[in-house]
């Protein structure tokens, strides 16, 4: 851990190798003038809208939505199934019935999905009501850029399903919403805050309880969301093997905020792209596609406000990644790890493992915030 004291209050970091532009937003963060204790990065930190993903932010009585982040209730999902047995084409067969249940990058279900959650739904808020019909044709659907289905193996050899997807342009629509209404308030306000990036709404406002509400209904839709496409999945695995038995479904999120109690008060955590790691919880801690994934237990770190990495996290951009990174290398990184993958083109590079920190890396730099318990080989992936 590393502490940066030049702000209002410090930065903790969990890395050495943090870009200008996140530790620029970092030090925005800890000049928050309710910001608590200090500021705290994981080690997967990079450049976000505002706030960086990979931080953790502790605020009193206030609520971020951009330190949410976007995609409300983004997490992982995994299971461990019984099955040691499988071959290259099994795998494919498997991968190709998932695609044919579950919808990737903009595609949403033909028809409306069934979940109990959507009976309960906080309709007297406009933009759930809104857009909770769209919604129930997103239930189930992985979406694009960095959300994932991948197929996986342990160090015993078991077959392991895994997903990466959060609430679609469900949450998408509410993050937005909310920030324009804070924007609106900060700036009637003449709010001390050092972009409007971070603009906020007091929790106790009519504003902040909506958004607390629209949130928490999003990070459920998110959750039942990643739940349904595992359940795709291991249907998939049933047909090809039969009689498949799966352990109980892990399943987290990334990106909310919730109250806790950290070093003597009540406050509001931001987690924007970090996983909850409290004393003995068990998480999930992806790499890039080609590289391993980490099912892990929290350790309860104080100073982390009981947090670690949601992933490897990006070292380079989309863009960048697609200008700099070599296709023929990158591919050939995958055919050598023997997974099955789709990189066919430089527009694919974005998502390569070429652009994204070593996993090993972000976990030795973790140790005093989880300890590894499962370590997960790649074998087949399908990107959003």
């Amino acid at each position: 851990m590393k502490v940066i004291a030049t702000e209002r209050i410090p930065i903790k970091m969990w890395l050495d190798d943090i870009e200008d532009g996140a530790l620029e937003q970092a030090k925005n963060l800890a000049n928050l003038p309710f910001a608590f204790k200090h500021i705290a990065l994981a080690p997967d930190c990079h450049k976000g809208f505002g706030m960086p993903i990979g931080g953790i932010l502790a605020t009193t009585d206030v609520i971020i939505p951009n330190a949410v982040g976007k995609d409300i209730g983004c997490g992982m999902c995994a299971s461990k199934s019984n099955i040691k047995e499988y071959d290259t084409e099994s795998l494919k067969k498997i991968m190709s019935l998932i695609r044919e249940r579950i919808p990737v990058g903009f595609n949403h279900h033909k028809d409306k999905e069934e979940w109990h959650g959507f009976d309960e739904a906080p309709t007297h808020i406009p933009i759930i009501k809104n857009e909770l019909e769209s919604a129930k044709y997103q239930l189930g659907t992985l979406g694009g850029g960095n959300h994932f289905i991948e197929l996986q193996s342990d160090e015993e050899g078991y077959l392991w399903c895994m997903l990466h997807s959060g609430s679609r342009n469900f949450g998408l629509k509410i993050a937005d919403e909310y920030h324009k209404k804070a924007v609106v308030l900060c700036d009637q306000w003449y709010s001390n805050i050092p972009v409007k990036d971070l603009a906020f709404l007091p929790i106790d406002s009519q504003e902040g309880k909506e958004y607390e509400e629209a949130m928490n209904f999003a990070l459920d839709f998110a959750k039942a969301s990643r739940l349904s496409m595992m359940l795709d999945m291991q249907i998939a695995i049933d047909d090809v093997f039969g009689h498949t038995e799966f352990d109980p479904i892990i399943n987290v999120h990334h990106n909310y905020a919730r109250y806790e109690h950290h070093f003597g008060r009540d406050v509001i955590i931001h987690r924007k792209g970090a996983t909850s790691a409290r004393k003995d919880e068990i998480g999930i801690i992806p790499g890039s596609q080609g590289t391993a994934s980490y099912i892990v237990k929290g350790l309860g770190n104080p100073e982390s406000f009981m947090s670690c990495s949601h992933g490897a996290g990006r070292k380079i951009g989309r863009k960048e990644a697609q200008r700099s990174l070599n296709l023929q290398d990158e591919i050939k990184r995958l055919d050598d790890a023997g997974v099955i993958h789709s990189i066919r083109s430089e527009s694919d590079l974005d998502e390569a493992s070429g652009a994204y920190k070593d996993i090993e890396c972000v976990m030795e730099n973790q140790k005093d915030l989880v300890e590894i318990v499962t370590k997960l080989k790649p074998l087949a992936v399908v990107k959003g």
